[in-house]
């Protein structure tokens, strides 16, 4: 087999991985915040293994703004899977993959803001037809799936952010490093958080329940995360980054479809709900192939 080939089959097997962090998300019994506390103190533990690796980078940079940069990305992506989860914990998989899915329209708005680069009117028009795609889901979900939705929305919104930051800064040190230190950024925060929380959530679990939930998390932590950031790495020395986004927009159908599949919830979610993930994963697709379209033609406008 050719590096493409596998290249390939890995790239679609991160994905899917991507996907599969929803339904574990689903059957792991603790709450949205210990979740979170444990997955980040876990994948920061299994990059331990890097740990010369990252000090010599550290060393090299010798930059403390570029570190504290890091440790507040990473409290934004404390923050994001803390409503990722917490939209699935309060409605379903299935409405907070398509909540994530608003990554687009949040994207078009704010990368050119950010980055303080041109808007570019494709990619707003794109965003803005996920509009009435949310609307249609709003007002085809049950009511008490409303507060998943608003957190679904959040979280995009915040991966969105960090996403962002992360791209004006990933050229300043290797992938590994900027993910260790944002992982125990974020564990580090929550660790102080996690004293409040408990005192006004008593009844909540900090302690995995049973062989399952400990199972579950390892999974979620050195397989979703810490093996999927390798493999995505490595895929992109090998496929274009077209190739890449469009593939990773497929994690909403995979991890819907496992829903379907592992817990019905095709049985919780009404028609509107379907022709408004349409709209949303329509805009989705398109960007990246809008995209490959524009760069052809500028590249046939230069001299």
């Amino acid at each position: 087999m050719d590096n493409i080939k596998k290249a390939y089959l890995e790239l679609h097997f991160t994905v899917f991985l991507y996907g599969f962090t929803g339904i574990l998300g689903k059957l792991i019994s603790l709450n949205e915040l210990p979740l979170v506390w444990w997955r980040m103190f876990l994948t920061a533990a299994s990059f331990l293994i890097f740990l010369p690796m990252i000090s010599k980078s550290i060393k090299k940079v010798n930059d403390i703004k570029l570190v504290s940069h890091l440790s507040f990305i990473g409290v934004l992506v404390a923050l994001h899977w803390i409503c990722f989860f917490g939209s699935i914990k309060y409605s379903n998989v299935s409405i907070a993959l398509i909540c994530f899915s608003t990554t687009t329209f949040f994207t078009a708005i704010l990368e050119p803001i950010i980055l303080k680069t041109k808007f570019d009117k494709s990619d707003i028009g794109l965003g803005l037809l996920i509009i009435p795609g949310m609307y249609l889901i709003v007002n085809g979900v049950k009511i008490e799936y409303l507060t998943g939705v608003v957190l679904g929305v959040l979280g995009a919104l915040l991966a969105t952010i960090f996403s962002i930051l992360n791209k004006r800064i990933v050229h300043k040190m290797d992938s590994i490093s900027i993910t260790a230190i944002e992982m125990s950024s974020g564990w580090l925060i929550l660790s102080l958080v996690m004293p409040v929380y408990f005192y006004y959530s008593a009844e909540a679990n900090f302690l995995p329940q049973g062989w399952q939930d400990m199972t579950y998390l390892l999974i979620l932590a050195l397989v979703c995360t810490t093996l999927a950031f390798v493999l995505s790495m490595r895929v992109m020395k090998h496929l274009s980054a077209f190739v890449v986004n469009l593939t990773i927009s497929l994690e909403p159908i995979y991890a819907i479809i496992m829903a379907f599949i592992i817990f019905n919830e095709n049985k919780e979610l009404s028609e509107n709900f379907y022709w408004g993930a349409l709209v949303i994963l329509t805009a989705v697709f398109g960007h990246p192939v809008l995209n490959k379209i524009k760069k052809r033609q500028n590249a046939k406008a230069k001299p």
